[in-house]
């Protein structure tokens, strides 16, 4: 299966108070409109088209059920 990383390059390192002057500006943003801005940062630091994310390997993950005495 195709291995995705993160792209280092794409980001730069900011200072603790340049981050927060952000905060606010997102927090002011409907839910729908910050989570367009989360899939687009996504698609460009793991270098994938956006709208259009690598599937996920679901062989990595099992689930079982819970036994419950009583």
């Amino acid at each position: 299966m195709l291995e995705i990383k993160l792209d280092r390059n794409s980001f730069k390192a900011q200072s603790a108070d340049a981050a927060s002057n952000h905060t606010e500006y997102y927090k002011n943003l409907d839910w729908r409109k910050r989570l367009e801005i989360t899939n687009y940062l996504n698609s460009i630091a793991y270098q994938y088209p956006l709208n259009s994310p690598p599937k996920m390997d679901k062989l990595k993950f099992s689930a079982r059920s819970i036994q419950r005495n009583g």
